[in-house]
């Protein structure tokens, strides 16, 4: 997934940026609205974490703004904020879902998925494809008893191309998903993970349409 982290304590931001990106993940920090609005603004993000105490106004505004314009991404808020009235305003305005300060590193990643599963139309979090079992939840991906390692890039490719099965994704919008605005990428960056995936899976798992880029059929 490709996250964007919208929180101004900076050890939070931190912890929770490592935690995420070594789950694999590409994640954005923004420590308060101008940046969230301007990350927003040229990006498309597979949820938002976000809290509500910011140096520059409350995070609901900007999730009331996102919901009426239409954008549908979802949202978790993670705030200090623990009073029921809050919790209720927040889910009103548009969250998807709600914790509270301190939380489990973890915890938040696995609302994250399930968030994002959903928002794609996809709650289950095995499936198959040919030969190979797909755990989603896990991350992980099998043939047979057998687990198949991938890195933490090659999962969120392949799990990118899972996601969008049958439809085509084109190369900068894979690389959308795999790199954040500060990472430096290699013009044939995702050209090398797809051969990786094809070594590991099989050939004919990942297609390409040459012009338009790949699928998983």
């Amino acid at each position: 997934m490709r996250v964007l982290l919208i929180e101004d304590e900076a050890d939070i931001a931190d912890a929770l940026t490592r935690f995420l990106r070594a789950q694999g993940h590409a994640v954005d920090h923004a420590p308060d609205l101008d940046g969230a609005r301007a990350a927003l603004d040229v990006a498309v993000f597979d949820a938002v974490l976000l809290d509500l105490a910011l140096p520059d106004g409350s995070g609901l505004m900007l999730l009331r703004a996102l919901r009426r314009g239409g954008n549908r991404v979802p949202v978790i808020i993670a705030t200090a904020r623990d009073q029921i009235s809050e919790r209720i305003a927040g889910l009103d305005a548009g969250a998807d879902d709600y914790v509270v300060k301190p939380y489990d590193l973890a915890e938040i990643e696995a609302r994250l998925r399930a968030h994002a599963r959903r928002a794609m139309g996809d709650p289950g979090t095995e499936s198959r494809l040919g030969g190979l079992r797909i755990d989603r939840g896990g991350a992980r991906l099998y043939r047979g008893e057998t687990e198949i390692r991938l890195t933490s890039r090659e999962w969120a490719l392949f799990d990118a191309l899972l996601s969008a099965r049958g439809r085509v994704l084109s190369k900068p919008v894979l690389e959308e998903r795999l790199y954040t605005f500060d990472d430096a990428i290699e013009g044939n960056a995702v050209e090398v993970y797809v051969s990786r995936l094809r070594a590991k899976l099989g050939a004919d798992v990942i297609q390409t349409r040459r012009g338009f880029g790949y699928l998983i059929a």
